[in-house]
């Protein structure tokens, strides 16, 4: 499959980075046009309107996620272990996508709650199969989200929640391994427990 023509994307760079730095109400077409260099008429050229824009972020997001997933599922240290380091990250660009994405719901715009609740499912899944076990795979997902949190309140400056210095690495390998040793620990309680990386 050919990639998509340099000016498209940027089109859609500029619409992303505008509903993160704007929210959904200023990134107008006009504003989307000016931002990435363009004529109004060299954007509609490869978004006719501006629900073609929406889709042609959630496409974006989708591809993204799909990317992660195929390198969530090849991971050699397991799926669980890349969920919760990449879950540290805040600059990748999965991640600035999805925020662009999340801006979308001030309108309560439907089909990206259907695709950012479908990115989720799809995670959760991953994990599902990784843990053996429901439980499990939802803590792991909101420790996940609670060191994203984290992350993009840091910032560079590397301060957490609470206000104090924090080393992300540090943090990550301790929450990494107290969730390995409750995965490993269901594992021997439960039935079907087995030895692969989680």
């Amino acid at each position: 499959m050919p990639p998509p023509p340099a000016a498209r994307e940027k089109v859609l760079d500029a619409f992303q980075r505008l509903l993160i730095e704007h929210g959904e109400r200023e990134t107008t077409l006009d504003a989307v046009a000016r931002a990435a260099g363009v004529s109004k008429g060299g954007l509609i050229y490869h978004f006719g309107s501006r629900e073609a824009l929406i889709d042609g972020l959630l496409g974006r997001l989708e591809s993204l996620a799909d990317e992660d997933l195929t390198m969530m599922g090849a991971a050699p240290e397991g799926p669980v272990a890349y969920f919760i380091r990449t879950s540290a990250q805040a600059d990748a660009a999965l991640d600035l996508t999805m925020i662009a994405a999340t801006r979308l719901l001030q309108r309560s715009h439907s089909r990206t709650r259907e695709v950012l609740a479908a990115v989720h499912d799809r995670w959760y899944l991953a994990l599902l199969a990784a843990t053996g076990d429901p439980a499990v795979a939802r803590l792991v997902m909101l420790v996940g989200y609670g060191m994203y949190y984290n992350a993009t309140l840091a910032g560079a400056e590397g301060v957490d929640v609470s206000g104090t210095l924090s080393d992300p690495a540090k943090d990550v390998e301790q929450v990494l391994a107290v969730v390995e040793e409750l995965v490993r620990e269901r594992h021997r309680a439960g039935p079907g427990g087995s030895g692969a990386p989680v």
